[in-house]
């Protein structure tokens, strides 16, 4: 026997065991007392750190709200307030609201997760057709049927496309990963998920959503239909981000038609009530709206992304993936349930910690706002952890991110100084084809030309020459995404052009998918 180890007598152990127990259990119980007072200047610096004009927060826990609060203004350059029922667009954060209404249709056996999409769109179908013939509800909502991120959204963007046929479309999107094989962030298929939603119920995405959660939870204050923003009152504008500084009040942008992955509009007071009910596993009071094996269904990795493990970040982290309709992975330990929102002028994130029944929602009016470092330093003040100044770090980051986007510089750095288009001006003119899309035409008029979008009004441009070949377009309306474009005319061998390839630097809408050939 080792001179180092000698055994316990036994009523020693059990002491030793009891208040091991005892202390453990005391450890857990322990309140966190959070000081809201400074949580309020936390946030209140952090909106004039960042400059976004406007930002409302709630935070929820153990069933009830214990915070909600406004910052700022609803319109850059004016004094007018935003609040708790302040109406923002959430954009993505629509998408788990597809995914209940999913759920809540499996429960009443009207559709299966495992159903393939063909058995409710008989026309849907992918580049790949295997992808096309096998994709599911599950696929489909967990972006794993190998389109790239992204891919098909300058198709649905400001256009005037129908559901089906912006899905119609999707067979010319090429695919970026095999079938099943990688992730691909695709609100093209969440669009396809609300046409089945519509095919299977008889009624629109928002009639199921008003009827099934609106109305049941109480949201009087979230809507889809841009009409009715000032007819509610108590709105923020949009605010489009110039040199990724200066906020500027823009429309609203109807996203109606492609609710389901991102058309909400609503406010902090009911998005705390959406995140009671999901903290709450899906039960309203007495009435079960979802049911345990949905609520872990939709919880549940279906597709995973890789964490570096070979040197700590700084959330802890060890696994990251997408459920259905929600992002997933763990913070300092506890599950974190999350999905951010992306709107023309706004961002939002909403973030829940089910296991200490705990959600923060923070919506903002600007392209530039803390919505995931508010979330971190709410969380880490109810775990009692150690103060980190996530906004300074965030704000640093994205900083350092903007400064190192030389994309637009370097494109005018090239440019070619003092050379001529190869062809007279008429013969550019001419119809544009490409079967994603449709048709793109450019005219000559009054010396100059004009590029006109057969579906998207929004994106008209007049060219002015930038060098050879090449134009440059100016928007004849303003977008918060993208400012800097370009279009190239090519040719072929006799100098007969032959199309046009576009190339507008920005990270959520890729032009080069409405690269077309010339065909009238």
């Amino acid at each position: 026997m080792s001179l180092f180890f000698r055994p316990f007598q036994p009523l020693l152990l059990l002491v030793l065991i009891l208040n091991t127990v005892a202390s453990s259990s005391a450890l857990a119980q322990a309140p966190v007392k959070v000081d809201f007072k400074k949580l309020d200047a936390y946030f209140a610096n952090a909106q004039k750190a960042w400059g976004v004009p406007g930002m409302s927060i709630g935070i929820v826990k153990d069933g009830k709200v214990v915070f909600a609060k406004g910052y700022g203004v609803a319109t850059q350059g004016t004094t007018t307030p935003v609040n708790e029922k302040t109406l923002y667009a959430i954009a993505s954060n629509s998408k788990a609201f597809t995914s209940a209404l999913m759920g809540m249709l499996v429960q009443e056996g009207k559709l299966n997760w495992d159903d393939k999409v063909k058995d409710h769109l008989p026309y849907f179908t992918l580049s790949d057709r295997y992808a096309g013939e096998n994709a599911t509800i599950r696929d489909i909502l967990s972006h794993r049927v190998g389109l790239g991120t992204f891919s098909g959204d300058i198709v649905w963007y400001n256009s005037d496309f129908t559901s089906e046929q912006i899905i119609r479309r999707a067979q010319y999107l090429p695919m970026a990963y095999p079938f099943r094989a990688g992730y691909g962030y695709s609100n093209v298929m969440f669009i396809t998920a609300g046409e089945i939603i519509r095919k299977v119920t008889g009624k629109t995405w928002y009639e199921n959503v008003k009827e099934r959660i609106l109305d049941p939870l109480s949201m009087t204050r979230t809507i889809v239909n841009v009409d009715q923003v000032a007819k509610l009152g108590n709105a923020a504008s949009p605010h489009a981000l110039i040199n990724n500084t200066t906020h500027k009040p823009i429309p609203y942008t109807s996203w109606e038609e492609i609710a389901a992955t991102g058309g909400l509009i609503s406010s902090v007071e009911d998005l705390n009530k959406w995140m009671i009910f999901n903290l709450n596993n899906g039960i309203l009071g007495k009435d079960t709206l979802l049911t345990p094996r949905t609520r872990n269904m939709v919880w549940a990795v279906h597709n995973s992304f890789p964490i570096d493990l070979t040197k700590p970040n700084d959330f802890g982290t060890l696994f990251a993936g997408y459920g259905l309709g929600w992002g997933l992975r763990d913070y300092q330990g506890h599950l974190r349930v999350s999905h951010t929102g992306g709107y023309d002028g706004m961002i939002t994130s909403v973030n829940l910690l089910p296991d200490q029944n705990l959600g923060v929602v923070i919506l903002t009016n600007g392209l530039k706002a803390p919505i995931n470092a508010l979330a971190h330093y709410t969380f880490d003040a109810f775990l009692g952890r150690p103060e980190t100044d996530w906004s300074k770090k965030d704000l640093d980051r994205t900083n350092q991110s903007y400064a190192n986007d030389t994309r637009v510089a370097d494109l005018k750095a090239k440019r070619i100084l003092n050379t001529k288009p190869t062809q007279p001006l008429s013969a550019y003119a001419g119809t544009y084809h490409t079967d994603v899309y449709g048709d793109i035409t450019v005219r000559e008029a009054n010396g100059a030309l004009e590029i006109s979008f057969e579906h998207t009004p929004n994106l008209n441009s007049t060219l002015s020459h930038w060098h050879y070949d090449t134009f440059q377009m100016h928007w004849k309306k303003e977008h918060p995404w993208f400012t800097f474009a370009t279009v190239k005319f090519t040719t072929d061998n006799n100098q007969k052009v032959t199309g046009i390839e576009f190339e507008v630097p920005n990270d959520d809408f890729w032009f080069y998918e409405l690269n077309a050939k010339k065909v009238k």
